[in-house]
């Protein structure tokens, strides 16, 4: 059958625009998600039953809907869970609230319009003559639709060294993917443990290793060695900046910022109040400015602008302060077996040195990858194809303000819609929930707009 709009993901962003549509789509409209994780909505980040894996955005601004702003904080109150707007909740508690909210619309059979949801991962594509786009499905089936929206979030990425040439026994001691967390149940308790990657992943491992009785030392990786940092426990007001008396280049802006930030007691408040404008700033700067940011300060801005729980910086810092994980900056240049562990050879940041970390477990966790298109095979298809483009920078696919995919040559009569991290390359700011729930519902708003157009005879 033809569907009247074909969500296409299973994170996040999925849930967010299945939950709008639901809401605004006429009774007679039908829609398929399409996903293969059967965790639906709740993906990687929300699944975490560990009660230290926090949100790194307090609870008052986690509403899965923009109108309105305390439903995740009423939530929470129904299910007698003691945290104010300002606390940082669990990951399990936010991916529970994901489901219900789900789960309620659902119920409302005769009230909403239908839904098919499809376990299955979407392969290929093809153009059909009814201003539709049909999807090949891994299991065989073929599902159509006349408005498409991707949700497909990014993959973890991968390892920044070859391993192939491993024993076998050395390699079932790296942890490609760490959300597995079976991997801590072979980690003794006093086990060298080298992380790569020094981002949120890094200190959630590091505190889910604490939790299953790992005392040893462990070494963190990563080119910079940057960690994240704090959020204030009380913090201070946002301070406005006014993006129309920014520069239009990356050093102009730092220069305009820093001078801010020591005019006020923390610089926080000055990343707090660039939070909302930071779209429109992004969307001022050239392509060649913006390729600078990705180059030289997206590191610098990470730490800053996505900053951890301060109840979680207060267990993590003393391991950092007594010597127990150190963080050091440098390249992986090579990785070897020896006499039972793992020896990884790096050369210094800003050095010629190299230096070794012998350790018995190498962790992957240097996050997830740039929102590409290289990690799907139905994007790539598509690309090559010419019903979307990918964005200059590697962003993701290009898409206008409107989030509709644009630049492909091959004109579409089906509608192609890009939520979340894969709209990055327009907006930049798509990867948390307060953006990506405002970009959701602009989307399912469209789409039902012209759903209701297409329904009426």
């Amino acid at each position: 059958m033809i569907y009247d709009v074909v969500v296409v993901g299973s994170g996040f962003s999925a849930i967010a625009v299945t939950c709008n549509l639901l809401e605004l789509l006429p009774r007679e409209a039908r829609v398929a998600v399409i996903g293969d994780d059967p965790g639906f909505g709740r993906g990687t980040a929300y699944r975490s039953e560990l009660y230290l894996h926090r949100l790194n955005v307090p609870a008052g601004r986690m509403s899965l809907f923009a109108d309105r702003p305390d439903d995740f904080s009423e939530w929470l109150k129904t299910r007698n869970i003691p945290l104010s707007t300002g606390d940082f909740a669990s990951r399990s508690d936010y991916g529970l609230y994901l489901r219900d909210n789900l789960a309620s619309l659902l119920r409302k059979r005769n009230e909403r319009c239908g839904v098919d949801f499809i376990r299955a991962k979407a392969t290929g594509c093809v153009e059909q003559y009814n201003g539709s786009l049909a999807f090949q499905l891994h299991n065989g089936d073929q599902i159509a639709g006349r408005s498409i929206i991707f949700c497909l979030g990014v993959g973890s990425a991968d390892l920044p060294i070859d391993t192939s040439a491993l024993p076998g026994s050395a390699k079932s001691r790296i942890v490609e993917n760490p959300w597995r967390l079976s991997w801590m149940n072979r980690v003794g308790r006093q086990d060298h443990v080298c992380i790569l990657g020094s981002g949120l992943t890094m200190i959630d491992q590091v505190l889910s290793l604490g939790t299953h009785g790992h005392r040893g030392p462990i070494t963190v990786l990563s080119r910079r060695g940057l960690a994240p940092l704090p959020h204030l426990a009380q913090p201070a007001p946002a301070v406005k900046v006014d993006v129309d008396a920014l520069p239009p280049s990356i050093s102009g802006i730092l220069r305009q910022l820093r001078r801010q930030a020591a005019s006020v007691s923390d610089w926080r408040s000055v990343m707090d109040g660039l939070r909302p404008v930071t779209q429109k700033l992004w969307k001022k700067l050239p392509l060649a400015e913006r390729s600078r940011f990705l180059r030289h300060a997206l590191p610098w801005w990470n730490i800053h602008r996505h900053r951890v729980a301060p109840d979680v910086f207060a267990m993590f810092d003393p391991l950092v302060k007594d010597g127990t994980l150190r963080i050091q900056a440098g390249y992986i240049k090579d990785l070897s077996a020896s006499d039972g562990d793992l020896v990884i050879r790096y050369r210094k940041r800003g050095t010629p040195v190299e230096e070794d970390v012998q350790c018995r477990w190498l962790i992957n966790c240097t996050g997830m990858e740039r929102a590409g298109i290289k990690h799907s095979p139905l994007l790539k298809e598509m690309a090559a194809q010419q019903f979307i483009t990918a964005d200059p920078l590697g962003l993701g696919v290009q898409v206008d303000d409107q989030s509709r995919a644009t630049g492909g040559a091959r004109t579409s009569r089906a509608d192609i819609f890009v939520v979340g991290a894969l709209a990055a390359g327009q907006f930049w700011e798509i990867t948390a929930v307060p953006d990506i729930r405002v970009q959701a519902r602009q989307v399912a708003e469209t789409v039902a707009q012209m759903t209701v157009t297409t329904l009426d005879p």
